[in-house]
């Protein structure tokens, strides 16, 4: 279930949809694949949160997009990711990763591993123009930038060394351990979106655990804390 407050909406972990494969674990906080829930068909043009676990050596064969913003958050292990405009690469915790798919990309993501599991977000975004060229950028941050702090890990601009995203976000990451703090201010005619990762974290006194998210409609002063760990997402939405 979801849970009303005065600002905001608690969308529960337990309520996401879930696919079993094998070889893929995965959790759609949005409607996605079979699962469909008309009251969770995104927000704003935030589309896609997938909490996916892959099995060591296996992942998604080549298939298409378009017109979509596609980015991958690593939480543990590593992606290896080949598209149609040549890129290859390994996708490690830390790195912010984008592909614009536009006019039309095919890709593969893979576990390279033979022994370890991997754990990752993939997130969907809606651009704010089709048809663009399509396009692949990735760079990383170091631990010590996200830890204790919010850190832009993608805007329209790419200011502050972010990738760059064609849509009207700001995407933070933050890692906290016990007795952090930070603090964010929703401004009135924007919106936002948090992620918990993993871990467990209090927003303005509610306590969230890994899976959970929160949609903000409007102004809202935000204070993420933590007694334990927690790693977590916050998107700023235009």
């Amino acid at each position: 279930m979801s849970q009303n407050t005065i600002n905001y909406l608690i969308h529960d972990r337990n309520a996401r949809g879930h696919a079993q494969f094998g070889w893929l674990d995965s959790h759609h906080t949005f409607s996605f694949g079979s699962f469909y829930d008309r009251d969770r068909m995104g927000f704003r043009t935030l589309r896609v949160i997938n909490d996916d676990r892959i099995a060591p050596g296996a992942g998604f064969p080549r298939h298409s997009h378009r017109d979509m913003e596609i980015l991958t958050y690593v939480l543990s292990g590593a992606v290896e990711h080949k598209d149609s405009l040549g890129t290859g690469s390994i996708i490690r915790p830390g790195d912010a990763q984008i592909m614009s798919a536009g006019t039309g990309i095919a890709h593969s993501e893979f576990n390279p591993s033979q022994t370890e599991p991997l754990h990752l977000l993939q997130i969907w975004i809606l651009p704010d123009k089709q048809g663009i060229t399509p396009r692949y950028e990735q760079k990383s941050f170091p631990l010590e930038e996200k830890r204790g702090q919010l850190r832009l890990i993608a805007a329209k601009d790419g200011r502050n060394g972010a990738v760059t995203i064609h849509q009207d976000v700001d995407l933070y990451a933050s890692i906290l351990e016990a007795g952090d703090v930070v603090n964010y201010h929703v401004k009135p005619d924007r919106y936002a979106w948090l992620q918990i990762a993993q871990g467990v974290a209090t927003l303005n006194g509610e306590e969230l655990r890994a899976g959970d998210g929160v949609q903000i409609g409007g102004e809202e002063k935000l204070q993420i804390s933590t007694d334990i760990s927690t790693e977590f997402l916050l998107f700023d939405l235009g």
